[in-house]
């Protein structure tokens, strides 16, 4: 467990110390001081001593600081203890821009939590690919155009060296295969075709190969995920400073700086920071954003209140029982975390079916040299390999396919998230705010006298509900708005928290509220029969002490969910299942409006429990795709084959989401499932273009014998071919219209 202090010495001194619980005992970091020295909107200079004789601690300080989405820029100066932080002044008020900084500042001394295994790697990796082997292999191919096309009097030694520098980046993964997979890869094939040729003189052969090489490792890089995850911090999620009640006395301090057993006092508007209990007052609380459940609830003193759920009315006092990481919301982003780590690059599966052809095309090439001494007919025979086309053709298709369905508003993270969608079998949808639109909506308003009619119900209620901040009242006034109802002006009023409103409107006392805060006002409630209609809640308006109308109101579906489970099921022939922290009630009603089976339908679960119905999904050999947009869904989205979330999900759900449907509509899911289909359908259409004149060369090639440049001309004109043909998505014109699945 982490325990972190913050104090603030004075306006512009911030000093941190920071103690870390293990097991074993306890461990003292030492103190970390800074001080701003200059700031303007945009811009905030520190001066942060540890910077000048603690190297790893400025590396990753910056690391974390270029990490923040706010921040545009970043300068350390080590000798004067600098750092300049450059930010978005549009997106951030420069006092919490300062606060920001100090957390990361005191989280830089944190070594073996900032800089991970994963972050580590990648550092290398951008070291490797700063290699200017695109370069060189254009300036050795042009250096041989030159030289051997058109004749000028380039000198050899002058192109050899062009070559053996766009030959570098090959060298090193042949070496590295070698050495660390103890096998001989395909950059090894490559490498002694390369080789060869250049021995021979025949520059412009190799110099064509480098190039495609290079085109096709750029275009294979960009079909990865383009930025790593990082961290997920529930802190970020919410905002920058908490009121607490200490010693008597409200003060204002730093998210970070919250405890356990801290007063922390919640206004309306403003989202729980921490879990605890209510000590004083009563508010009505929005879950849904944990929970799923689309309606707020009333809590009271004694009650459970949770992270990220947000106050919609009312103001409580809460005991901080749980904070940052270890509340329920930080638990669900430790899931995702704790996910699975998959492979992105689409064309693995095809290149290492061309890496197990290595070894028996090295051997066809020693047989042909023992048996014609022919070095010319061996580079042939090492040329054409199928590794280029696949490199070049595959994820050319994958870059094309992911180009175009940005186009249609789908953002398709990665090559691999794009195989599996292509391959889904099985969809989980969350219920609240998937298939419905996660607000409330006004669905039916019903009179109970004849003397009233249900426009002048309407009226009433939203007469009293006018100017309130509860949702239900604010879709009473948008139902009355559309249904152009003229509303009347109110007087005197009251609103009691849970219960409802009473209200003057000319001359009538006039309440609107629950069955409970009705008969509480001593209203005749005998017309009810006691009906009750399941899946959708209720609101009754009464005037003179006697029941006027009943207004039914539910989270409704979206407009297109009905047909779009309906292709999933019967057109693209996917498994179906409803996941929900919705009552069991509710999730069997919407179900069946969908015609999702009750065996398929899962209700009541927690975001640990999502995750659990997802994996044990996948563990029945089933290929599965979770849609859903809170941050109740990111640990199921994070363990699902493929996830999907919506532009306006949550931000956590959107960075786990392996495809975000920016234009939040569910027919973009069907849209998407056609594109990743079509693109797997490509991708064999491009092998087989690859692999058949290649194979046919090489049994000339063995055969009758056939000049290298030839050889060259044949493999890079397939892998031309296909690659062009991997374009054809993006010759496509945009369309909103959902693509025709092809099997």
């Amino acid at each position: 467990m982490t325990k972190v202090t913050l104090q603030i010495a004075s306006p512009s001194v911030e000093t941190f110390q920071e103690t870390i619980e293990e097991r074993n005992g306890t461990v003292d970091i030492p103190q970390i001081s800074c001080n701003v020295i200059h700031t303007i909107p945009g811009r905030v200079r520190w001066r942060v001593p540890q910077l000048r004789y603690d190297a790893d601690y400025a590396q990753r300080l910056q690391t974390l600081v270029r990490s923040d989405p706010l921040v545009t820029s970043v300068r350390i100066n080590s000798a004067a203890a600098s750092l300049v932080v450059n930010y978005k002044p549009s997106a951030v008020t420069d006092a919490k821009m300062r606060s920001r900084l100090s957390c990361l500042i005191l989280a830089a001394s944190q070594g073996g939590i900032v800089l991970t295994d994963t972050q580590k790697p990648s550092t290398t990796l951008a070291k490797v690919n700063s290699w200017p082997g695109m370069q060189f292999s254009v300036a050795a191919t042009g250096l041989a155009v030159l030289q051997g096309s058109l004749g000028l009097p380039i000198p050899p030694i002058m192109v050899v060296g062009s070559i053996a520098l766009a030959t570098f980046p090959v060298f090193q993964r042949a070496l590295a295969g070698i050495i660390t997979q103890r096998k001989l890869n395909i950059d090894f094939l490559d490498f002694m075709a390369i080789a060869i040729t250049t021995f021979q003189g025949r520059f412009l052969t190799p110099a064509l190969m480098l190039s495609l090489i290079e085109i096709g490792e750029n275009i294979r890089d960009r079909t990865a995920r383009s930025s790593q995850m990082q961290t997920l911090d529930l802190l970020n999620s919410l905002g920058q400073f908490v009121w607490v009640e200490r010693n008597g006395e409200k003060q204002q301090i730093p998210i970070q700086d919250v405890q356990r057993c801290d007063i922390v006092i919640v206004y309306p508007g403003e989202q729980v920071p921490i879990d605890g209990k209510i000590l004083r007052g009563k508010a009505l609380f929005d879950e849904q954003k944990l929970t799923g459940e689309s309606i707020p609830v009333l809590k009271n003193p004694g009650q459970a209140v949770f992270a990220s759920t947000l106050v919609r009315e009312g103001q409580v006092y809460i005991l901080a029982e749980r904070v940052g990481n270890h509340t329920r919301a930080g638990q669900s982003i430790q899931l995702i975390q704790a996910a699975p780590v998959h492979d992105t690059r689409m064309e693995n599966q095809a290149i290492k079916i061309a890496e197990l052809a290595v070894i028996p095309t090295l051997l066809l090439g020693g047989a042909v040299f023992a048996v014609t001494r022919n070095p010319a007919r061996v580079a042939s025979v090492l040329t054409l390999d199928l590794c280029t086309g696949i490199r070049v053709s595959i994820p050319t298709s994958v870059l094309a396919a992911l180009s175009y369905a940005a186009r249609q508003g789908i953002l398709i993270r990665s090559g691999r998230a794009l195989e599996q969608l292509a391959a889904v079998d099985t969809i989980v949808f969350d219920k609240t705010g998937t298939l419905t639109k996660g607000e409330v909506t006004v669905m039916e308003v019903e009179s109970c006298h004849p003397e009233i009619s249900r426009l002048e119900v309407l009226a009433l209620a939203a007469a009293a509900e006018q100017r309130l901040t509860h949702p239900v009242a604010e879709a009473i006034i948008r139902y009355a708005v559309a249904q152009q109802v003229e509303i009347p002006k109110r007087k005197k009023w009251n609103y009691e928290l849970g219960l409802g409103v009473q209200a003057e409107i000319e001359g009538e006392i006039v309440y609107v509220g629950s069955d409970r805060f009705l008969r509480q006002q001593g209203v005749n409630m005998e017309s009810l029969n006691g009906e009750q209609k399941s899946a959708n809640s209720l609101i009754y308006v009464a005037s003179n002490g006697q029941l006027q109308g009943i207004i039914t109101y539910s989270d409704v579906l979206r407009p297109e969910s009905r047909e779009v489970i309906n292709s999933l099921l019967t057109v693209e022939g996917v498994e179906v299942h409803l996941l929900t922290g919705d009552n069991r009630e509710t999730a069997k009603t919407v179900a069946a409006d969908l015609g999702i089976s009750p065996s398929h339908t899962h209700a009541e679960a927690f975001p640990a429990e999502k995750a659990a119905i997802v994996s044990q999904l996948h563990e029945q050999g089933k290929t599965v795709a979770f849609v859903g947009d809170g941050i109740n869904d990111s640990p199921a989205l994070a363990y699902a084959d493929v996830s999907v979330s919506f532009g306006d999900g949550s931000e956590i759900a959107r960075e786990t989401a392996d495809v975000v449907l920016m234009q939040n509509d569910l027919h973009s899911l069907l849209q998407a499932i056609a594109i990743a289909r079509q693109t797997k359908q490509l991708i064999q259409q491009n092998t087989n273009i690859v692999v058949i004149p290649n194979l046919a060369a090489m049994a000339i090639a063995v055969v009758f014998g056939l000049n290298p440049l030839a050889a060259t001309v044949i493999n890079n004109g397939s892998t031309i071919i296909a690659g062009v043909n991997g374009l054809r998505p993006i010759l496509k014109p945009a369309s909103n219209q959902t693509l025709p699945s092809e099997r």
